[in-house]
């Protein structure tokens, strides 16, 4: 019996070893999240105002007594991790929390994220710089702070987001120049960086070849309009401080949108730019366009929908041609000097396919084409001050004509 007690203590000092050993495999094997990831992630979490996390949002659900990437279940939402196929530790790649309201700031340590390629804050309040520590997440693919109170100028070292694809900093307080650097972005598609107080001329931005949104619109940018990427199919440039001529334009045969509103352009409008052969809805309003070149269009597959050329310089005849631009529904050519009598040929088109149009606030003479004065046409439009006969049963000559003394000589001006 003596010789059979270490014999039985042996094998249960070893079925224990084996359970404990048993037990730690899993650990061992479990891919957790790297520590300084984590702290990040805490980091992130202690720089927004508690009060403005609310039970709904994605924050709330950060429960660091869970392993962020291991969390099943509604824990750490927002977030997404690579999965190693070894025992190594998880790394966070993906970080979303557009539109819950946070307010706060964005804390430097965001930079150790190293994995991190996608950074999303769009729609909350974040204030303060963007954190210079921005530029460390070289695998940064998209990186979107749209709609927030980020105010100072562009991280210095942000040229160094080679494979960025998006960036939208739109809608914050940007200030500063926009660095030329960022023509070394080849991956991108989309910029946008419009509703800030970016300043200064627009870098020559030809080198983005792939880039197809270009938004710069309501800055105070200045200068004439440099090189554009040739891809582009949306271009916004409205309200800001641009001058010059437009001509280069008619080199974007890919363009569908084009923005150019509310600048100090002058010069001609020229037809190449009306006849590229992808684009639909033009906006050259409020600058200082004396001409428009409107050529006869043969092509009924003309793309162009939407003609906003209000508040300009044009003068001479209304252009007849408008009507050969087959898929036109808005025509808007108001507050300009044109002056001599509306073409009957404007009248066919009303409703049908025009829906809109607008020749208020010009020089225009004599009377209505009769389908101006049919109730059944359904068009949205003005053809208020002017010096028409105008019968004020006309919904579209609401607002009154011009005074005898004013169309004296008006349209000449």
């Amino acid at each position: 019996m003596a010789r059979l007690m270490p014999s039985v203590l042996f094998m249960c000092l070893n079925t224990i070893t084996i359970a404990i050993i048993l037990t730690l495999i899993p650990l061992f094997a479990e891919s957790r999240t790297l520590g300084s990831d984590v702290q990040v992630l805490r980091a992130i979490k202690q720089s927004i105002d508690p009060v403005s996390i609310t039970s709904s949002s994605f924050l709330h659900s950060w429960n660091f007594n869970t392993d962020p990437c291991e969390s099943m279940g509604a824990n750490f939402l927002g977030i997404l991790c690579t999965i190693p196929q070894d025992n190594s530790s998880s790394r966070i790649t993906v970080i979303d929390l557009e539109g819950d309201g946070y307010e706060g700031f964005l804390t430097p340590a965001v930079g150790n994220l190293t994995e991190l390629t996608v950074l999303n804050l769009s729609n909350n309040k974040f204030r303060g710089p963007i954190p210079s520590s921005v530029s460390k997440l070289v695998k940064l693919t998209r990186l979107l702070l749209a709609d927030n109170f980020f105010s100072g100028s562009l991280p210095p070292r942000i040229y160094r987001l080679k494979k960025i694809g998006s960036l939208d900093l739109s809608r914050n307080r940007l200030s500063g120049s926009i660095p030329g650097e960022l023509s070394g972005f080849r991956s991108l598609t989309l910029l946008g960086l419009s509703n800030n107080e970016f300043s200064g001329r627009i870098p020559i931005l030809a080198g983005l070849w792939q880039l197809n949104t270009l938004d710069l619109s309501s800055n105070q940018l200045y200068g004439t309009l440099p090189q554009l990427p040739q891809n582009l199919r949306t271009l916004l440039l409205g309200h800001n401080l641009l001058s010059g001529h437009i001509s280069s334009i008619r080199r974007l045969e890919n363009l569908r949108t084009l923005d150019l509103s509310d600048n100090r352009f002058s010069g001609s409008i020229d037809h190449e730019i009306l006849t590229l052969p992808e684009l639909s809805r033009l906006n050259v309003s409020v600058n200082r366009f004396t001409t428009m070149e409107v050529i006869r269009f043969s092509d009924s597959a003309t793309q162009l929908q939407v003609l906003d050329v209000h508040a300009n310089r044009l003068h001479g005849r209304l252009p007849v041609t408008l009507v050969t631009y087959g898929s036109l529904t808005t025509v808007n050519v108001g507050s300009n000097l044109f002056s001599g009598r509306i073409p009957p040929e404007y009248g066919e088109r009303l409703g049908r396919p025009w829906r809109n149009l607008f020749l208020d606030h010009n020089f225009l003479v004599g009377g209505l084409p009769p389908q101006f004065t049919n109730s059944a046409v359904r068009i949205r439009g003005s053809l208020a001050h002017n010096c028409l006969s105008c019968p004020a049963s006309v919904q579209l000559c609401h607002g009154g004509q011009r005074a005898a003394a004013e169309c004296v000589g008006g349209g000449g001006k």
